[in-house]
């Protein structure tokens, strides 16, 4: 099946791309050119890279790959390209000013668009113009992500809405396991989907024993009781590698919790600390706290089959869902995405996303640690942009479903997430499945 495969409008693909660039430059605006340059630290960039790494991708792939232009920025490569260019390095760089970035990644921009309103877009059009509005997306995510590790704060962004910060809530509704019956599954993208990346190929068949998967994701109140019980102390809870990454940080709890005058826990959100909220995700845990909790709790991390099949499968017909709502993109009354929220929501709220099998938010809200470790789908081939999936085959742990700073033209249900087990400064958190 080859990558091209759907026509798109100009209009259509122009503005996903002028989209993700305005919530880039929201989430940048107001920082000073010190917080641009940010702080050298594990597993994060300066602000001031992800500013210049989107044009230049944008323009690899529209300009240069597509039409074979010249960079705009001699020597770009070896500032932006993240693959080759280590992000230790990362600080080291002469970038240019802030007002020269802006002017090089606009010019790209100003071409890319004047481009595509010339002519009728090709199928080849579509799908690289889509790769950069999504690459820009997941960057928006971890620009934002970075201005929450620095403690900056919290980005002013037009699309927060204070009613999707508080949902409507059932106090009555307690999370639960549902009963998943099991059975042959395609776990994978079918062919007939728009724009898939090369790790969501294809849909094949998989073999399930019946299952059953916590409603909600576990919660701040339930991981307090993890801490609270001496969790992170424990040894018998740690795998080997999990016990040796927790003794080297010295962890005692989530990354941002912070320990109150009072005893209480509270938390850190950007730059200011509030009570912790019981009924929210826990957020911000690495794959190790995860399964830490999961073996203190006598559960495990679900399978990314098992996650699937909890969120698309309608059991009286088998019919797999594209989202566990049914086949229409997300509302927000059905996911907390787009930076609308602001921050984690209760998992109480929004049933109208719940899955067929009653399973709540697994799409928004918070990415989700599964139990495997990212691999090829069988029949696996790269796509053009050959460094996204296949270099971190065999190394990194995989995560579903999105989370609240997540773009609703990105998200799916076979959607891959993929990081190191021990990164815990993204938005991630997780759900169980009973023994």
């Amino acid at each position: 099946m080859g990558t091209y495969r759907w026509h798109a409008t100009a209009d259509s693909l122009l503005d996903a791309l002028l989209d993700a660039r305005a919530v880039e430059l929201e989430l940048l605006d107001g920082l000073s050119d010190t917080q641009m340059l940010g702080e050298r630290a594990h597993f994060l960039e300066p602000p001031i890279w992800e500013m210049g790494h989107v044009g230049w991708f944008q323009e690899l792939w529209l300009s240069r790959y597509l039409h074979g232009e010249a960079t705009l920025l001699p020597g770009a490569d070896a500032i932006y390209d993240s693959f080759n260019v280590s992000y230790t390095r990362r600080w080291d760089h002469r970038y240019p000013s802030r007002k020269g970035t802006l002017q090089y990644i606009s010019e790209v921009l100003a071409r890319s668009v004047g481009r595509l309103e010339s002519r009728t877009p090709s199928t080849e059009d579509a799908y690289f113009y889509t790769l950069a509005a999504q690459h820009e997306d997941m960057h928006a995510e971890s620009l934002t992500l970075i201005l929450q590790s620095l403690g900056y704060a919290r980005p002013r962004l037009g699309r927060f809405d204070p009613a999707a910060a508080s949902p409507p809530v059932d106090p009555g509704y307690r999370p639960r396991d549902v009963a998943v019956p099991g059975g042959t599954f395609l776990l994978g993208a079918s062919p007939d989907e728009r724009f898939v990346f090369d790790n969501e190929k294809w849909a094949h068949p998989v073999d399930l024993a019946p299952f059953s998967i916590a409603s909600t994701p576990v919660t701040n109140a339930e991981f307090q009781a993890f801490v609270d019980d001496g969790g992170y102390r424990r040894r018998e809870l740690w795998d080997r590698r999990g016990w040796a990454w927790r003794r080297r940080e010295q962890a005692e709890h989530p990354l941002f919790w912070v320990r109150g005058g009072d005893g209480r826990w509270y938390e850190r959100s950007f730059d200011a600390v509030g009570a912790l909220e019981p009924w929210h995700p826990v957020v911000h845990v690495n794959w190790y706290e995860a399964d830490a909790y999961c073996r203190w709790a006598r559960r495990r991390l679900p399978t990314e089959a098992e996650w699937e099949m909890a969120a698309t499968v309608e059991p009286a017909t088998g019919r797999k869902r594209r989202f566990p709502w049914g086949d229409d993109a997300p509302t927000p009354a059905r996911a907390s995405l787009d930076f609308r929220a602001g921050a984690t929501i209760d998992v109480r709220a929004l049933p109208e996303g719940d899955s067929p099998a009653g399973c709540r938010q697994m799409i928004g809200n918070v990415w989700e640690w599964v139990a495997d470790t990212f691999q090829a789908y069988p029949g696996f081939e790269c796509d053009p942009y050959k460094e996204y999936s296949q270099p971190y085959f065999g190394q990194k742990k995989v995560l579903r479903g999105g989370c609240w700073t997540t773009r609703t033209r990105l998200i799916r249900s076979t959607w891959r997430n993929f990081y190191m087990r021990h990164r815990r400064n993204i938005f991630a958190g997780f759900r169980t499945v009973a023994l």
